[in-house]
C-alpha cells in the first residue's frame, strides 16, 4: 500500500517507520529541523535498545507526494482543519482517510444514527471546514493507546502501547477496514476491529479530560494526581459529568469509574501529553478533550460545571503560553 502519514511526530512517527519496516510504500509530511533530519538521515524509531532508520519521502508539501492508499491524519485535533484542504491532491477514487487524533472526533455525529445524525461540533470543527473537505465515506476511526515521543528532530522513541484500535464509522466490517488491521497487525501493533468506536472514545477520554488538563495546570504527575486526594476528587467530579453526557448519548461505560482513576494511578509517574505540550510550548488540545465535551453536554441537557472550570483556567494557560511564545516548566529553586 502508498501511505502518507501526515503529522510525523510521535504517533505519526511511530505508524510511519512501523509500516515502513514491513515494506509498506510510506511517505511523510513534516516541518522546520524535523524535516530536514528526515530528509537527510531518515525517520529513526528507538524501541527499547534497538534503532530501526525508516528511509521514507518526506515532504512539507502534501501535494508533492502523490496519489495514496491510505492517509493517516497523524497531527492533534486543531490542526486537522489546516491540511484537508490539501487532501485532494493526494486523494485517488479508493483513498481511505484514518483518523488518529485523541478526544471526541470531528465525525462523532456523522453515521451516528442517533437523534443527532449530522449535528457539526463547533469546538473540534469552527465552522464546518473539516466536514465540508473531506468526506465522510473516506472515513476510519482509529482510538490510539502506544505513547511515544519526539526525543529530538528526526527520532522517535517508543514508550508503550501497541493497540491500535480501528472502526467505520457505522461499525460494519469492510474489506477496507480489515485491510488496515491486517497490515497494522504485521507491523507490530494490535489493531482489533471494533462494532463500537463511540463507546471506546469515550472509555479513553474519560480519564484525557480530567488527569490532562488537571496536570498541565498543576504540573502533577498521574500519581501524584491520584494520590492527593483533592485532586483525585476533582478527577471524579469531570469524570462523572462526563460520564452523564456519554450515557445520555447511549454510550455504555464498561467499567467503574474508580477503577478507570485506580488505571491512571497505575501508570505511574508519567506526564500526560498535555503537560508535555505545555512544557515544551506546543498548543494544548483543549477543544479535542474538553471543549468538546462541554458542548455535548448542551447538546444533551448536561450541566457540566467543573469541567467548565478547569476549561477556562487551562484555554486561559494556553492563550497565556501563546501570546508569549512561552512554556512552562518547574526548575530547581
Amino acid at each position: 500500500m502508498k501511505i502518507c502519514v501526515i503529522g510525523a511526530g510521535a504517533i505519526g512517527g511511530l505508524l510511519a517507520v512501523k509500516l515502513s519496516a514491513i515494506g509498506e510504500d510510506v511517505s511523510v509530511v513534516a516541518r522546520g529541523t524535523h524535516l530536514e533530519v528526515i530528509q537527510e538521515k531518515g525517520l529513526t524509531l528507538i524501541e527499547e535498545d534497538k534503532e530501526i532508520v525508516a528511509r521514507v519521502k518526506a515532504s512539507d508539501r502534501i501535494s508533492d507526494l502523490g496519489k495514496q492508499d491510505l492517509i493517516i491524519l497523524g497531527m492533534k485535533a486543531h490542526q486537522v482543519a489546516a491540511v484537508v484542504r490539501d487532501l485532494p491532491s493526494i486523494m485517488g477514487p479508493q483513498t481511505i482517510v484514518l483518523t488518529a487524533q485523541n478526544g471526541i472526533p470531528w465525525w462523532y455525529f456523522y453515521k451516528h444514527g442517533g437523534a443527532h445524525e449530522g449535528v457539526r461540533l463547533q469546538s473540534v470543527d469552527p465552522g464546518g471546514v473539516i466536514a465540508d473537505n473531506l468526506s465522510v465515506d473516506r472515513v476510519i476511526a482509529s482510538v490510539v493507546y502506544p505513547a511515544a515521543e519526539i526525543e529530538r528532530p528526526g527520532v522517535i522513541r517508543f514508550i508503550e502501547g501497541k493497540r491500535f484500535s480501528l472502526a467505520e464509522l457505522d461499525g460494519s466490517k469492510t474489506a477496507r477496514i480489515l485491510k488496515i488491521s491486517e497490515t497494522f497487525t504485521r507491523a507490530g501493533f494490535k489493531a482489533p476491529v471494533i462494532s463500537d468506536v463511540r463507546a471506546e472514545i469515550w472509555t479513553k477520554l474519560w480519564g484525557n479530560l480530567s488527569f490532562n488538563p488537571i496536570s498541565a495546570l498543576t504540573h502533577a504527575t498521574l500519581e501524584e494526581i491520584c494520590a492527593f486526594p483533592p485532586t483525585r476528587a476533582l478527577a471524579a467530579d469531570m469524570m462523572r459529568e462526563a460520564q452523564a453526557i456519554g450515557e445520555a448519548l447511549g454510550v455504555r461505560f464498561l467499567v467503574s469509574l474508580e477503577k478507570r482513576i485506580a488505571g491512571a494511578e497505575a501508570v505511574g509517574a508519567h506526564k500526560t501529553s498535555m503537560l508535555q505540550d505545555v512544557e515544551s510550548g506546543r498548543a494544548i488540545e483543549a477543544e479535542a478533550l474538553i471543549g468538546s465535551v462541554i458542548e455535548l453536554g448542551a447538546v444533551v441537557g448536561v450541566s457540566t460545571p467543573h469541567l467548565n472550570a478547569i476549561y477556562a483556567a487551562v484555554v486561559l494557560l494556553s492563550q497565556t503560553l501563546s501570546k508569549n511564545k512561552g512554556r512552562l516548566v518547574i526548575t530547581p529553586a
